[in-house]
């Protein structure tokens, strides 16, 4: 990167940002296209419940765990997915705004169609 490339209020331009594989093009793409959306509206149907207690089921837009890997969060439009969560903070952005945060020791995520469901004490 060159002097050229930032301007007088040390913004780097855009040009240069640019994806530049084929995978970073498509998720600019997705990126923009959920930008995009009227007034955020972009939400996925979430569910977390153990067999005798439901925590949350609403519309949200990201959900956030720990799994073997290590953290990641799902948004709308994720692929089908499945994974085991480790013990953490399941974070929920609700759609109002709000964050819930929930303290589990463990479960099972499922990601399908803009719903994602989360198993607790199995």
């Amino acid at each position: 990167m060159s002097d050229n490339d930032i301007n007088e209020l040390g913004v780097i331009n855009r040009e240069f940002d640019k994806p530049t594989t084929k995978k970073d093009q498509q998720e600019s793409r997705v990126v923009e296209e959920l930008s995009s959306q009227s007034n955020n509206q972009v939400t996925m149907e979430v569910k977390v419940a153990s067999p005798f207690t439901r925590y949350y089921d609403g519309q949200a837009f990201s959900v956030s765990a720990i799994n073997a890997t290590g953290p990641f969060d799902i948004l709308p439009k994720h692929h089908n997915f499945m994974s085991l969560l480790q013990p953490c903070n399941l974070v929920i952005r609700t759609a109002n705004g709000d964050e819930k945060k929930l303290d589990i020791a463990g479960g099972l995520l499922h990601v399908k169609a803009d719903k994602v469901t989360v198993f607790l004490d199995i």
